[in-house]
């Protein structure tokens, strides 16, 4: 099992300075991928921006949306900003991809919480349209260079259309920061799906899971914090969830990788640079 990082950009008034040297750390510390957490109405950075950020700074290190909520952004603009990332990269990003559930997040024009897994599955056909260099705007100009790669997506979520999405447009699925058995049972689902869909080998299976090695309790504010919006049982339940020390962290990877997973990204709970050397001693 392959184990990535993930970028602090969703951690409460993190300075984004860091982010270019916190990329950077994560490579030379022979991480997997960097992850980012997309949430818009909250005290952080775009994920597309630490996204870009990271692509700038690194050369060999994958790079993950994990996930980046698609229908709030107009399919279009959303197409083209990934192709540059992903062109800036050198094809090292992989595009995950959910509908989230914050009614704040949806801040665009038109672009509301209403009808989202219609409007998703019109965006998902946008977005291929515009990477495969389509004309847009009703001129004869694409929106990419010739050349530009369709993204690889992934998928989260739990309803049964985020699988059958999975299995139609993804090359796997990413669980949500949950307990490993229910991470696992939501990967026997993507499993499922990939082979009632007719797809050939197994989807792609991605873990995520808060990390925190140095001030803990502070790493579990943190958490309690960004998820209070969801009401204080969920805030509660995911902050105690939070991975603290050493040996919980080791348990994780264990546990994680014994249910089958490709990758287990941890994701920070501190902007605390010194995190990534800490955590690269106890898990690479």
């Amino acid at each position: 099992m392959k184990i990535g990082i993930g970028i602090p950009n969703q951690v409460r008034e993190l300075s984004p300075a860091i982010i270019p040297a916190w990329a950077a750390r994560a490579e030379e510390a022979g991480f997997s991928s960097l992850g980012t957490v997309g949430r818009i109405a909250y005290p952080g950075v775009m994920d597309t921006v630490a996204l870009a950020a990271a692509a700038g700074a690194t050369s060999r290190i994958q790079l993950f949306s994990n996930i980046l909520i698609g229908v709030v952004w107009p399919p279009v603009l959303l197409a083209k900003e990934v192709a540059g990332i992903d062109g800036v990269s050198g094809g090292r990003l992989t595009l995950g991809l959910g509908l989230g559930g914050r009614s704040d997040d949806f801040v665009a024009e038109g672009a509301g919480p209403r009808g989202l897994g219609r409007r998703f599955d019109h965006d998902l056909q946008v977005y291929r349209d515009v990477w495969r260099g389509q004309p847009i705007g009703g001129g004869t100009n694409p929106a990419v260079p010739s050349g530009t790669r369709e993204v690889p997506m992934v998928f989260g979520g739990f309803a049964p259309a985020a699988f059958a999405r999975m299995a139609r447009w993804g090359e796997g699925y990413v669980a949500a920061s949950v307990p490993v058995s229910m991470a696992a049972g939501t990967f026997d689902t993507a499993r499922a799906a990939w082979k009632e869909a007719g797809r050939e080998g197994s989807p792609r299976l991605v873990a995520i899971a808060y990390f925190a090695l140095g001030d803990i309790d502070k790493g579990r504010g943190n958490v309690h914090d960004y998820y209070l919006a969801s009401g204080e049982e969920v805030a509660d339940g995911t902050a105690a969830g939070v991975h603290g020390g050493a040996e919980a962290v080791k348990e994780a990877v264990r546990a994680f990788a014994d249910i089958g997973a490709d990758e287990l990204i941890l994701n920070p709970t501190l902007a605390d640079i010194d995190e990534v050397a800490r955590l690269a001693d106890v898990v690479l």
